[in-house]
């Protein structure tokens, strides 16, 4: 045991080494974002696009300007990967049990609803648009439960090979920018309070991390029922899965692993949430967790900034991009439906 300690101790200074230039980069970018924010609080009094936004849009601007150099690739993907998921986890600890019961089981079977019609709506359209087969499953998985984790999660299923798979996580990671950085601003047109903004956003928006940037800027409610309804989605991807290895027989597919299917961090996410309900977690502790959690999710929305070129939505395909365009606004429209049909 003190020999394999030995052997991590002694890599650790080499793993930091190959991290840094990719991480003081996105250091660098979020420095930027919070001057930016300061100076918007001088000049109109308040902060209309928060640092955790100036982040994605300063980094997105550099990446798609500049290609960093390969040096820094291990550590904007270990910002944009890890750090981001260590800060969702780090999220469950502030989850407020009480109040997200409140809007009772109807919610959960909605969210089952929405998420069932999403798959059948968003593959009828691929196949109108003349999508093959199993692209259109690729882009119905992500639209409708969780982004690139769920494209990766059914491409083995249906034996779907590497150019659909590219094609597909090509424009989620576009799009989903977009849908974080737009969704705040909808929500005064909307007319909908804190708690139903979470809901539309954690239906909507494709991946985890990325509900944490869409409801962040609107309140604590919104991000703590936002991660919920988004994380009821994500566990559905492993019944769809499954789903799928029946329907297409596993040709030339293969089962995922269980990781892929439920992530590391949502179990973690889970285990604080339950932690906290059940009182474990000390309420002074509550305030440096909350706020660890905060710096990691502006590091990390500067590393997925930096990750995004917007010119792979013209590589993408003009039916990709309408197929996913015209699946998201139909979810969009069927997760407001729900809400107004809740008790909220």
């Amino acid at each position: 045991m003190s020999l394999s300690l030995a052997k991590g101790t002694a890599f650790l200074p080499e793993r930091l080494r190959v991290l840094a230039p990719g991480l003081l980069l996105c250091i660098a970018v979020v420095a930027v974002a919070e001057v930016l924010q300061a100076a918007e609080v001088v000049l109109f009094g308040r902060a209309w696009l928060e640092s955790l936004v100036l982040a994605i849009l300063i980094g997105t601007l550099v990446r798609t300007l500049w290609v960093p150099p390969k040096s820094c690739a291990p550590g904007i993907a270990f910002s944009a990967k890890m750090l981001l998921e260590i800060a969702v986890m780090l999220l469950g600890a502030s989850l407020s049990l009480r109040a997200i019961l409140a809007a009772g089981p109807m919610l959960l079977v909605g969210i089952a609803v929405v998420v069932a019609l999403s798959l059948g709506f968003s593959y009828g359209i691929g196949r109108l648009f003349g999508l093959p087969r199993k692209m259109a499953v690729l882009v119905a998985c992500g639209n409708s439960i969780c982004g690139n984790s769920a494209i990766a999660a059914a491409a083995p299923v249906i034996g779907a090979n590497a150019k659909d798979v590219a094609a597909a996580i090509a424009f989620t990671a576009v799009l989903g920018v977009l849908v974080v950085l737009g969704l705040p601003l909808l929500a005064p047109a909307l007319g909908l309070n804190d708690l139903q903004y979470g809901i539309l956003a954690g239906l909507t928006v494709y991946a985890v991390p990325q509900v944490l940037a869409a409801t962040a800027p609107v309140a604590a409610l919104s991000v703590q029922m936002g991660t919920l309804v988004k994380l009821v989605r994500v566990l559905m991807l492993g019944p769809v899965v499954v789903g799928l290895s029946l329907v297409a027989g596993r040709a030339g597919g293969q089962k995922p692993p269980l990781s892929r299917l439920v992530p590391w961090f949502i179990l973690g996410f889970l285990a604080l949430a339950a932690l906290r309900a059940a009182g474990a977690i000390p309420e002074a502790a509550l305030g440096p967790i909350s706020t660890v959690a905060g710096i990691l999710t502006v590091l990390s929305m500067a590393a997925l900034g930096l990750g995004v070129d917007v010119r792979v939505v013209a590589r993408a395909g003009a039916r990709v991009s309408a197929t996913v365009v015209l699946s998201l606004l139909a979810l969009g429209a069927a997760s407001i439906g729900l809400i107004h049909l809740l008790p909220l």
